[in-house]
């Protein structure tokens, strides 16, 4: 059993709230270190690398470079997704976390950009000269990151097709800068149903895709039918060390087990072939789904016309 990687959500809480991203109704939780520690070395081997994320802001936890420092440890590669807000350039606790973010253990980066207008209320020249500060501080680990770190995969990530924000008008926010700093110019119109990731220069891409509706248990079932990537090549561990099937099951909707900072050694392993989770993945295979959440789930339906992740 090998998986591409796991969703580690370090903290389910975010500083900000955006309104494409529903609130987590769980309580508002940070993973502790040790509880860290084990999710890693239970992990390795098990994974080709971990993702800090699921819910919340990974780069507001407190121990942040701590962690990033265990994964270096046990030679297992990250993932990063941030709204890049709390990015600086100063020091934090002695480092920056730009510095931390140019470790070489970061595999990818991906910063979700319209984070900020989704949630600035301010008025327009004062949003404007906002987000201008806001884009400048990613600009500027990304220059520096193209230099000392060649090999950093970079995404600028805008994940607004199919909603009302998604005009060409609209995204010209994000593209004239992009534009301008990087000499970044888009071909062609955006269909992210054949193309997703526009190259800039070196690793550093622009990533389009379209917004979708996160499935809870309160919705009405969709279908009976179907298939997903789920427990074949990722799975999740939330902040309390729940294990969940995928990365949006963020109320921990089909809990398949839970790990513990003291759990015995192959736990994360067990629960993973654990008879739920057998079930569950055996299903897609053919084609059916056992869980009232996947029934709910709309994303589902991108597996089936080969819209991906």
């Amino acid at each position: 059993m090998h998986f591409q990687r796991a969703y580690i959500e370090i903290s389910n809480v975010c500083n900000l709230q955006c309104d494409f991203c529903p609130e987590v109704e769980r309580p508002a939780q940070r993973m502790t270190p040790a509880l860290f520690q084990r999710a890693i070395e239970e992990s390795k081997g098990l994974v080709d690398e971990v993702t800090f994320h699921v819910m919340g802001e990974p780069l507001a936890h407190p121990e942040f470079e701590t962690f990033v420092e265990m994964c270096a440890k046990k030679s297992v590669p990250v993932q990063l997704t941030t709204n890049g807000t709390l990015l600086d350039h100063g020091t934090n606790g002695g480092r920056s976390r730009a510095d931390i973010l140019l470790h070489p253990i970061f595999r990818q980066i991906n910063f979700s950009l319209q984070s900020f207008p989704a949630n600035i209320r301010q008025s327009l020249e004062k949003r404007n000269a906002g987000f201008d500060s806001y884009l400048q501080r990613i600009f500027r680990f990304t220059r520096i990151a193209l230099d000392r770190r060649p090999d950093l995969y970079i995404n600028f990530r805008i994940w607004n097709i199919g909603s009302d924000e998604a005009s060409i008008e609209h995204n010209e926010q994000f593209l004239k800068p992009i534009r301008e700093e990087f000499g970044f110019e888009l071909a062609s119109p955006v269909d992210v149903r054949k193309r997703k990731s526009y190259r800039v220069q070196g690793r550093l891409y622009v990533h389009f895709d379209s917004r979708f509706e996160w499935p809870n248990l309160e919705r009405a079932r969709i279908q009976t039918e179907g298939k997903c990537h789920a427990l074949k090549t990722h799975f999740s561990i939330l902040s309390d060390g729940t294990i969940v099937p995928c990365c949006l099951d963020k109320e921990a909707g089909i809990p398949l087990g839970r790990l513990q900072a003291d759990s015995p050694s192959g736990e994360l392993a067990k629960i993973l072939a654990n008879d739920r989770a057998r079930r569950l993945r055996d299903g897609f295979d053919r084609g059916q789904l056992h869980e009232e959440l996947c029934e709910r789930c709309s994303f589902i339906s991108r597996f089936q016309t080969g819209i991906t992740v």
